[in-house]
């Protein structure tokens, strides 16, 4: 199993959960816009994890899903029970669909006007720290007084919403700024595991 990544990206916190997984895996640094890394994904985007199939898995949510799926002595997803089923994908869909893209015009603004000058780029990221402080609220509290982000338990979601609220530091207001965020990235810092994943990944 090989897990194609990139220094800073969501794809550590596929990292991250093959390492609490205790999981047999090897891992590759990537360019993710050459022509060489779109012959794995053609979209040139990371993670990928190659598991020996006819193609290469994509999505960190789907990724980490399976990591947790296919390892469950770990206990890195949901707890069993339709709801808590559910409560579980909500989770994740909320870090894949609101959490992750309030960031890309605060790092790719470019994309977000057809007026390439620095202040037009300026305005855009200005423009994306609201709703970013809006997501980061709304983690805050999603992780509250239980330290996690799902149901109290350490799951494939805490490495998830761990390395995309590491980008905050970015932002005029930070991941320190939020009182039960702050506590779960400290503790996360202090994961040995995680600390090996950001050391191997230059992140």
């Amino acid at each position: 199993m090989k897990l194609y990544y990139a220094p800073g990206t969501c794809a550590l916190a596929c990292w991250i959960a093959l390492e609490w997984a205790n999981a047999d895996y090897e891992v590759e640094k990537v360019d993710y816009a050459s022509a060489e890394y779109k012959k794995v994904n053609p979209l040139g985007m990371v993670p990928a994890l190659d598991i020996g199939g006819s193609r290469a898995m994509t999505q960190a949510n789907a990724i980490l899903q399976y990591i947790a799926d296919s390892h469950p002595a770990a206990k890195l997803g949901a707890e069993d029970g339709l709801e808590a089923q559910f409560e579980f994908n909500e989770t994740m869909a909320f870090l894949t669909g609101d959490f992750h893209p309030v960031y890309w015009p605060m790092f790719s603004p470019a994309r977000y006007t057809t007026d390439k000058s620095p202040s037009a780029h300026n305005a855009v990221r200005e423009a994306a720290y609201a709703r970013i402080d809006r997501v980061m609220a709304f983690l805050d509290n999603l992780i509250g007084e239980r330290g996690h982000v799902y149901r109290g338990k350490r799951s494939v979601a805490d490495a998830y919403a761990y390395v995309m609220a590491r980008w905050s530091v970015k932002t005029p207001k930070p991941y320190s700024a939020y009182p039960h965020l702050a506590a779960f990235m400290t503790r996360m810092g202090e994961d040995e595991a995680v600390k090996r994943v950001l050391a191997a990944s230059n992140a």
